[in-house]
């Protein structure tokens, strides 16, 4: 899909600009209710575990061995040499050859490796003042410093995308580092129309990247909106392009959960299809805080 990159055009949906850079703090804790998406056990297959992921490199444990063919670059010898033992007799009474060991092409086993990898928990916060945006920025900032505190350990890096106004920003590049998340985080204003398209756009650049420097790397995205964007990067109907956008994630099967800020009483579904359209799950919060969105992360990344 052709990135976009015209200039950005405001719809005639009503954005109220008033308290666009009005600061937050870091805050506490919710509990949260998945949706019922057929999505949810297809999804759940495709994240695995979390420690650790088969590698094609020839770094990583050994852990078992399975037929070369045509691959000869990182051979087991003690696997191949059981396929071929069998053989010995029958292969010397032949008269092939006088080697004391015969071996065919057949017999080469391959090491199947597998190595410790890291989670990119990708945050995409809609910071516009349609909902409660201080409450989504402080949860979301207690969930990163909390996931930055074990991140070095487990190879892990946090970002975050915040989108307002006419565009998004990458507030916090992927990183280990809670100094430079502390330094990142201390002003995000909120307000303002809501570019959904952009901040998608932003995130898909992020999550590519990273993948580019570490192509084993497992991205996870998760976004907090109610799925309504009114602010559009290519002239097309703003949600319209929102909803393409989201296709760019369910082609390459990067993880995605979306949290649906809308209150149920006026939901009109927008995060739950959005969600399907991203081929991620979505779910339903009757509060927002800084613990569950770290434990609804654990969960997806099995950790």
């Amino acid at each position: 899909m052709a990135q976009p990159d015209a200039a950005p055009q405001q719809s005639s949906s009503p954005g109220d600009e008033k308290g666009a850079r009005k600061p937050v703090d870091v805050g506490e804790m919710f509990e949260a209710r998945k949706l019922d998406t057929p999505l949810d056990k297809m999804t759940r297959e495709k994240s695995g575990k979390r420690s650790y992921s088969r590698t094609d490199r020839k770094r990583g444990r050994y852990i078992k061995a399975r037929p070369a063919h045509d691959k000869i670059d990182d051979i087991a010898f003690d696997a191949t040499l059981r396929n071929a033992a069998p053989h010995q007799k029958q292969r010397h009474e032949s008269g092939e050859s006088d080697l004391a060991l015969q071996l065919r092409m057949t017999d080469l086993q391959r090491k199947i490796r597998v190595r410790r990898t890291g989670n990119l928990i990708l945050f995409v916060v809609d910071a516009s003042w349609s909902m409660a945006a201080s409450e989504r920025m402080e949860a979301t900032k207690g969930a990163i410093f909390s996931l930055l505190v074990e991140a070095y350990q487990r190879r892990d890096q946090v970002g975050l995308v915040v989108f307002q106004r006419d565009k998004a920003r990458v507030v916090l590049p992927p990183t280990n580092s809670v100094e430079l998340a502390e330094k990142a985080l201390q002003d995000l204003p909120v307000g303002g129309k809501t570019p959904l398209s952009s901040g998608l756009l932003a995130t898909w650049q992020v999550v590519e990247n990273a993948q580019r420097r570490d192509p084993e790397l497992r991205p996870l995205v998760m976004l907090l909106t109610d799925g309504a964007g009114n602010v559009s990067m290519t002239g097309m109907p703003a949600q319209e392009e929102a909803m393409k956008m989201a296709t760019l994630f369910a082609s390459e099967e990067v993880r995605t959960i979306v949290i649906n800020m809308e209150h149920m009483a006026f939901d009109r579904g927008l995060a739950q299809a959005l969600a399907e359209q991203m081929g991620g799950v979505c779910y339903n919060l009757p509060d927002l805080r800084a613990d569950t969105l770290l434990n609804t992360v654990k969960q997806e990344i099995g950790g």
